[in-house]
């Protein structure tokens, strides 16, 4: 499903150069739950924004279902957005005095399919991620932070996407909450779904079946989660 090779992405400021990633490789299959963790500047939001199609690569490839899509223009890459990708964010990203329902309906709304059809998929996503219908007319500010990010997750998948990308998800919830999230994305992934979680916390990536970590823009680990075992140690000497 998705197959990076040798992405490398510098920024430019003046004379200046930053090098955010640095020949960096991996495929993620159809299904997999991957967690990818670095501290900040290890390159993660980089790197997710090149996932996300949200951003190209200064060089290298990017393919998504077979289709290197490095090179698009921000059209293309919108497009690609709206029907593959449900994005997640730690700051839910919700309209405020907007109801749940009326959330989550927002990504259908250029769709050419009528109103019904577009709240009836709606409450099909919010049941999807156990939120009670007696919350669907509230204002998203009425909601726990946990509600609101289950609002969120609903929005992310009301477009039927293969892939969820989750951005720090738990950031703002406590830790009880944070697990009932994260065991929303393993539900998820048990459907099918194809979850890729950004995180700098060893706690929240261990929900993840595999492990990516990234130091300087590279990675230095490929972890498999579920056999306890290294796929790719890339440990260098520096």
């Amino acid at each position: 499903m998705i197959e990076c090779k040798n992405i490398s992405k510098t920024y430019k400021s003046g004379a200046a150069e930053t090098k955010a990633l640095k020949n960096v490789s991996f495929k993620i299959k159809e299904g997999e739950f991957v967690a990818i963790i670095g501290q900040s500047g290890s390159g993660k939001s980089t790197l997710m924004n090149i996932i996300g199609a949200l951003d190209v690569p200064s060089n290298g490839s990017y393919f998504l279902d077979g289709s290197d899509i490095s090179s698009l223009s921000e059209d293309e890459l919108a497009d690609i957005r709206k029907k593959k990708i449900g994005f997640v964010f730690q700051s839910f990203n919700l309209l405020k005095r907007t109801s749940v329902l009326r959330n989550v309906v927002l990504p259908l709304i250029y769709e050419e399919m009528d109103k019904k059809k577009r709240e009836e998929l709606a409450r099909k996503a919010l049941r999807g991620v156990d939120l009670s219908e007696d919350h669907f007319f509230h204002l998203s500010n009425q909601l726990s932070g946990g509600q609101m990010q289950r609002v969120a997750i609903a929005r992310a998948l009301v477009n039927d996407p293969a892939i969820i990308l989750a951005d720090e998800p738990t950031g703002n919830l406590d830790s009880k909450t944070g697990d009932i999230i994260l065991k929303t994305f393993i539900d998820l992934n048990k459907k099918g779904k194809t979850i890729i979680l950004i995180t700098h916390e060893q706690s929240i990536a261990e929900y993840a079946s595999r492990i990516i970590t990234l130091k300087d823009g590279e990675i230095i680990e490929d972890f498999d989660n579920n056999e306890k075992s290294k796929l790719i140690p890339i440990l260098k000497n520096k």
